[in-house]
């Protein structure tokens, strides 16, 4: 399309102007050596990718430089495998029954490694998953070689904007709403993800991010017309359009509609009309996110991204990860998320019998 474009604009041009010096061809951009490339000459960004970290998507307190030492990612590293040794240790079945809520470990809490945060933060002591279940990687996120402290790299603080007061208002309002039914009355009120409709985390995105908790694996397939992106995290897909126009502002989709182009050899993403009830961060529907993927080398890819959505957001904010080839035997698994899941049922069972309960005692009182 575009060599016919230019090939009939000369034309015209010489038809117009009879004599007129044609204008000095435009010069590839340069190529980047040593990465493998699809028959058409753009970079292969296909394969199994894991952005798998330990590194937070905000920086945790005021105190940590945003870009770390070697010696304390090295910390930071040991620190969680710990974490991993600890909840492995096989407990005697002679020892005392724990306490209630479970027993921490003898360290200081500011002293526990993120992932072990998380984990309490789901689960309490006792734990939503054993550490079978849980493989969220082991690995401080390094962007040009530097350890960061968080997958945010602008602001400069690593953390994210302010609220503008249009959105608190929005909020507000919701929460209003929401507090007039309750969470277990109906099925839709429940997380998407625990109805298996989104990936809890934001996996596939955009922006794509590591849910700290397991299946942080996808599959790149790539075609001259359509680059397609399956994250193994409720086997979410998006399919990315390589040129043309969003649709019109009323057609939206759960994970928006995703543009490509190239810029050189970095896949260029412009993602909008994102469903109202999945944005990001309590974003609105005027949510926009921009996404740069590349290729470094036979096993990284860089990305970045940046999020826009003015009615919420003080600022854009932009953040960098890079994906790693997963090992040769490693695979992306089906994830059955509905598969004899009994659990949305037992949750709604449950505040029926708990409903239930309370009316009695209220009738004989």
């Amino acid at each position: 399309m575009r060599i016919v474009g230019l090939t009939l604009t000369a034309a015209l041009l010489g038809l117009v102007a009879v004599g007129a010096q044609a204008p000095a061809a435009r010069k590839p951009a340069p190529r980047a050596a040593g990465i493998p490339r699809t028959s058409d000459g753009r970079p292969n960004l296909q394969g199994n990718w894991t952005n798998a970290t330990i590194t937070p998507f905000e920086r945790l307190g005021t105190n940590r430089p945003l870009v770390l030492s070697e010696a304390a990612a090295l910390d930071e590293e040991t620190k969680t495998q710990d974490a991993f040794d600890a909840r492995e240790v096989p407990t005697s079945p002679d020892r005392v029954a724990p306490p209630v809520g479970g027993e921490p470990r003898p360290i200081p809490p500011d002293e526990l490694p993120y992932l072990e945060r998380l984990w309490h933060a789901g689960g309490g002591l006792v734990g939503g998953y054993n550490t079978f279940w849980v493989d969220p990687g082991d690995r401080v996120l390094r962007v040009d070689g530097q350890p960061r402290s968080s997958i945010l790299i602008d602001p400069p603080d690593g953390r994210l904007p302010a609220y503008t007061p249009a959105a608190r208002a929005r909020l507000a309002a919701a929460g209003a709403v929401r507090g007039k039914m309750g969470e277990f009355d109906h099925p839709e009120l429940r997380p998407l993800a625990e109805r298996c409709i989104a990936s809890f985390g934001n996996n596939l995105g955009p922006p794509m991010l590591p849910n700290y908790f397991y299946n942080n694996s996808y599959t790149i397939v790539q075609t001259k017309d359509n680059v397609m992106i399956l994250t193994e995290m409720v086997h979410d897909t998006r399919v990315v359009r390589m040129g043309g126009s969003h649709p019109p502002t009323g057609f939206r989709q759960w994970f928006g509609d995703s543009i490509g182009r190239w810029d050189g050899d970095t896949l260029v993403i412009e993602t909008t009309n994102f469903h109202p009830n999945h944005g990001f961060r309590n974003s609105s529907e005027n949510l926009k996110v921009i996404e740069r993927l590349s290729r470094k080398d036979a096993n990284t890819l860089s990305y970045r991204f940046t999020v826009e959505d003015p009615t919420t957001f003080a600022v854009p904010f932009s953040g960098a990860l890079e994906f790693r080839a997963m090992a040769p035997g490693e695979q992306v698994y089906e994830y059955a998320c509905h598969e004899a899941n009994y659990g949305l049922e037992g949750v709604m069972s449950g505040a029926r019998s708990q409903e239930r309960e309370a009316a009695k005692k209220k009738s004989q009182q």
